[in-house]
C-alpha cells in the first residue's frame, strides 16, 4: 500500500462532532449586543443581505457563529476546514458570499438568524441555553466514541474476538493504552488507537503520546494501527504530523480516517489472517 503524503492525509479528515441546533443566543458582550441589534435591523434576512452585513462588519462575524451555535474555536475550525484559513476577518472582507453560503449550507444560518433575531426570551429560554451548552459537551463526548464503535463493529463483523479501551503488553513487559485489542489484552496480536476530535486541546497531545507509546512498546509480531479523524486536528497539524511520520517510518502499520475505513477493514482482515485469527 502506498502511504499518502501528510497533506493528502489531512485532506481526508472530516467533521466528527454533530451540530447542535441552538434554542437561544449566548450572553453577549457589548460588541455582540451591537451585532445582534444590527442583525435585527436588517430589512431582509437572506444570503445576500447577510453577506453584505459581514462585509460591512467583519469583526462581528462571530455573532453569526453564535447564532448557529458555534463558539469562536468551532467557528475557526469550521472555516479552516472549508477555506484553509481560520480568519473570519479575511473571509468577510474578500469572500463574504462564500462565507455566508458555507454557514448556511452547514448550519442553516439564514433560518436561524431569521427565527431568532426578534424573538423575546424568558427565564426558561435562559435555562434551556445553559442546558444546551451542557448537551453540546455531552454530545462531543459521545462523538469521541464514534471511531471506537466503528472499528469495534468492523472487527466483530470479521468474526474477530476483541476488547476495548484497555492496555496491552509489549516489549520487556511494558504496557501501552489502546482503544481496540485483538483478540484480547492477554494475547494482543493487533492493537488499534481511535482518536477523533473536532475541537483542539490537550486531549490531542495526549492522543499523540499514547500512539507513540504504542509504537514504542510493540513486539515485532504485533500490528499497531490508528484511526484518526476530526477537523480539530487541522489546528494541531504538528501533532498529527508526528503520527503520520510513525506510519512513514513503519513504526505503526496503518493510519486511517472515517473516509478510509474500507481500507482499514481490508488491512485488519489481512493482519488477522497472517496471525491465523480468522481463516
Amino acid at each position: 500500500m502506498t502511504i499518502p503524503t501528510f497533506d493528502e492525509y489531512v485532506a481526508s479528515l472530516g467533521r466528527m462532532t454533530p451540530h447542535v441546533d441552538p434554542t437561544a443566543p449566548s450572553t453577549a458582550a457589548t460588541d455582540l449586543g451591537r451585532a445582534a441589534a444590527s442583525l435585527g435591523d436588517l430589512p431582509v434576512v437572506d444570503r445576500d443581505h447577510l453577506a453584505e452585513w459581514a462585509r460591512q462588519h467583519p469583526a462581528w462575524v462571530p455573532a453569526l457563529g453564535l447564532a448557529v451555535g458555534l463558539s469562536q474555536e468551532k467557528l475557526r475550525n469550521s472555516l479552516r476546514h472549508a477555506f484553509d484559513t481560520p480568519s473570519w476577518l479575511t473571509l468577510a472582507r474578500g469572500r463574504a458570499d462564500e462565507l455566508v453560503a458555507h454557514l448556511d449550507d452547514e448550519f442553516e444560518l439564514v433560518r436561524l438568524v431569521a427565527s431568532q433575531r426578534h424573538r423575546t426570551y424568558d427565564f426558561g429560554d435562559l435555562l434551556s441555553a445553559r442546558a444546551g451548552t451542557r448537551a453540546s459537551a455531552i454530545r462531543a463526548g459521545v462523538s469521541g466514541r464514534r471511531l471506537e464503535d466503528e472499528i469495534e463493529a468492523i472487527a466483530r463483523d470479521l468474526g474477530l474476538a476483541c476488547g476495548t479501551r484497555t492496555r496491552f503488553t509489549g516489549r520487556a513487559n511494558r504496557t501501552a493504552p489502546c482503544d481496540l485489542v485483538i483478540p484480547s489484552a492477554q494475547e494482543p496480536a493487533i492493537v488499534v488507537a481511535a482518536k477523533g476530535f473536532d475541537s483542539t486541546g490537550s486531549k490531542l497531545t495526549d492522543a499523540v503520546r499514547e500512539i507513540e507509546e504504542m509504537a514504542d512498546v510493540r513486539l515485532p509480531r504485533q500490528t499497531v494501527m490508528a484511526v484518526i479523524d476530526g477537523i480539530g486536528w487541522k489546528s494541531r497539524q504538528a501533532d498529527l504530523k508526528r503520527i503520520h511520520q510513525l506510519w512513514v517510518d513503519q513504526q505503526i502499520d496503518g493510519l486511517y480516517t472515517l473516509s478510509t475505513l474500507d481500507r482499514f477493514r481490508v488491512d485488519l482482515a489481512d493482519a488477522a489472517r497472517l496471525r491465523r485469527l480468522i481463516p
